[in-house]
């Protein structure tokens, strides 16, 4: 499926932060088309990359770094992005977002995901509450139990929010890898809408079971980690990308690394984290053009690993 934006929007909007437009596939002349996945619990689609807000929205008060922000932001939307992640957990990420979002009127633009990340599992709608507030939104799109913690209780009480409207979707998430295991047993009996995991080009352990599995059980997966947390740059953006890359529909290795991971059936969205507005154009490149198929999806994971 796919989301068009107008061509004028997008070339204003690029033109506006003084960006190159070096994403030839985002200038067809028909209007550029944003690769998007149906969640399966409903068929709505979703934008296949979203933004995450660990580290990179935990700014405190300083503000010039919350207006960076929300320039980052601001041409996430514009450039198609819908998805935002965030979490109680990550400092001062949910009041900055909620900033932002006054600053851009954008509360209609963002599907907004957050967690319950607390030990008390009678907590859960206080803690949904105060996200809400900081946000100032209505309700979220997606609410999920951060990394399994008190996640019987919390799931319970997101179970009946949702029947009742006060969010609408449920999910589950953990992170760095962790408690595969876990995850797995609980995406076995409990009605998930979403799961959120680790997975890229050198984390891989999802494709043995839990990719598959979402896929069997029909539940929207959201990656976490897509670059270890920028590792993945500092390790490798000194080399060059292969020479085929362009035929797997990358120019840059944030489009490489994210592409790589849209690619596979079973993951609904990435979510990447940035502070720059030019490191937020390379992270919606992904958004466009030709995905990989699977052999390229195999070259790509042996040229990372030959390096």
């Amino acid at each position: 499926m796919a989301i068009k934006l107008s061509r004028r929007q997008f070339l204003a909007a690029l033109a506006a932060t003084g960006l190159s437009l070096r994403m030839p596939a985002l200038v067809a002349a028909s209007g550029p088309k944003a690769f998007t996945r149906p969640i399966p619990s409903s068929g709505e689609p979703l934008p296949v990359i979203g933004m995450g807000t660990w580290r990179t929205f935990n700014v405190g008060g300083d503000q010039q770094l919350v207006q960076e922000r929300t320039r980052v932001l601001k041409w996430f939307f514009e450039l198609g992005g819908t998805l935002v992640d965030s979490s109680p957990m990550y400092g001062s990420a949910d009041d900055v977002m909620g900033e932002a979002l006054d600053t851009l009127n954008a509360h209609d633009r963002v599907f907004a995901a957050n967690k319950i990340w607390t030990g008390d599992g009678n907590a859960t709608r206080e803690q949904d509450t105060a996200s809400r507030q900081k946000w100032g939104i209505g309700r979220f799109d997606l609410q999920q139990v951060h990394n399994l913690l008190a996640w019987e209780s919390h799931l319970e009480t997101l179970k009946q929010m949702k029947a009742d409207g006060e969010i609408r979707y449920l999910g589950i998430t953990t992170s760095h890898g962790r408690r595969h295991r876990d995850l797995a047993t609980i995406m076995e009996r409990e009605p998930l809408d979403f799961v959120q995991l680790t997975y890229n080009v050198l984390d891989r352990e999802a494709e043995q079971h839990l990719l598959p599995l979402a896929q069997e059980r029909g539940i929207a997966v959201i990656v976490n980690r897509p670059f270890q947390g920028g590792s993945l740059f500092r390790r490798y953006q000194s080399e060059p990308l292969p020479g085929w890359a362009a035929e797997a529909g990358c120019s840059n290795w944030a489009e490489f690394f994210l592409k790589f991971i849209v690619s596979h059936s079973a993951v609904t969205c990435a979510i990447p984290a940035t502070t720059r507005v030019k490191h937020m154009e390379e992270n919606m490149g992904a958004l466009y053009g030709r995905l990989p198929d699977k052999e390229q999806r195999r070259q790509m994971a042996e040229y990372v690993a030959g390096l």
